[in-house]
């Protein structure tokens, strides 16, 4: 685990959408997520997992949004994880401290 975003709260699910999960800009800074990143996103109310890739939401909103096929995998309400792995040597592996953000559940904000 490189990184994780623990207990956020789905606001929309858009499955119209191309695909991927919005979040917004300011979750993805703290967790150090990339726009583009694959993620393994966890639904804490169902047990569902699944593999997406991050975009670019809208700023200062707290959105959390499950795109297309996702959509019908996480609704809004639903409480998720959002984790990104990365890869490294060994040796690497043994002093690495991934990034936990543990936002705000009810506004998916950093507290």
């Amino acid at each position: 685990m490189r990184s994780k975003l623990h207990r956020l709260t789905v606001t929309e699910a858009d499955l119209n959408y191309v695909g991927s999960i919005s979040l917004d800009p300011n979750l993805m800074e703290a967790a150090d997520l990339i726009e583009g990143e694959k993620v393994q996103i966890v639904n804490v109310n169902n047990g569902e997992r699944l593999e997406t890739y991050t975009i670019k939401g809208t700023r200062g909103t707290g959105q959390v949004c499950l795109n297309g096929p996702a959509a019908r995998r996480c609704q809004p309400g639903d409480v998720i994880i959002v984790i990104a792995y990365g890869m490294m040597t060994l040796e690497a592996a043994k002093t690495f401290t991934p990034t936990v953000v543990f936002p705000d559940t009810d506004t998916n904000t950093i507290l």
